[in-house]
């Protein structure tokens, strides 16, 4: 099996796992863009390798093993995503695709030099947990923005990366990781947001809202979403 091929699906699994618990081979299939049948296919294949175990209509799950091999494709996505942005200066917009190749031919040794010279970080441009040579991974509990009650000062701490168009557009309103903003006004027909960031005002809508996740600084209850 190509290496790259087996380690695209590994992180993917993991990523779809850890917010759906058991993954069916429809979902990734969506997520890959690749027929059912090539995905389960390759599914068999990963679960005689001991990296998936799978149960057909149910779904499959990452091994231990399994768990370790897409943690470690994530964790160089990850540290080449902040590389890219903080020595070659790209946008945060830019980077996926660029990560995505290089992951892949990454050796250890440069991954740990990677590391050093970024000084051992552990969140990449978008906030997400970059996972230690270990394998170990913190998830902080950000609540999405779209949950936040008005009147709240919150601090951008995450971003959902999945659309580059998502990332442009926060640029463009200037808001990116560890922005402070005020919540000012809940639109009850749409429920979209009015915000205060710095001396601007802005309108964030509800589908926006959901892909930003934020650390509360002053505490208010969270409303349903």
């Amino acid at each position: 099996m190509p290496s790259a091929q087996v380690e695209n699906y590994l992180k993917n699994i993991y990523k779809l796992q850890d917010l759906e618990g058991r993954v069916t081979t429809s979902v990734l299939s969506e997520k890959l863009q690749l027929s059912p049948p090539s995905v389960t296919e390759m599914i068999k294949k990963l679960a005689d390798d001991g990296s998936v175990t799978y149960t057909p209509y149910k779904g499959v799950e990452l091994t231990e093993e399994g768990r370790r091999k897409a943690l470690r494709i994530i964790r160089r996505h990850r540290l080449w995503e902040l590389f890219l942005v903080q020595v070659l200066r790209f946008e945060w917009d830019e980077i996926d695709e660029e990560a995505e190749r290089l992951e892949h031919s990454t050796s250890e040794r440069l991954e740990q030099r990677i590391d050093e010279i970024l000084g051992y970080p552990d969140r990449d441009p978008h906030g997400d947990a970059i996972p230690t040579a270990e394998g170990l991974v913190s998830a902080p509990d950000h609540a999405s923005l779209a949950s936040v009650l008005p009147g709240s000062r919150v601090r951008v701490a995450r971003v959902n990366d999945e659309r580059a168009e998502v990332l442009q557009y926060m640029s463009k309103l200037g808001i990116g990781l560890g922005t402070e903003m005020t919540i000012s006004e809940r639109i009850d027909f749409d429920g979209s947001l009015r915000v205060d960031v710095g001396a601007k005002q802005e309108f964030i809508s509800s589908k926006l809202a959901q892909y930003i996740f934020v650390e509360v600084l002053n505490i208010r209850e969270k409303v349903p979403v």
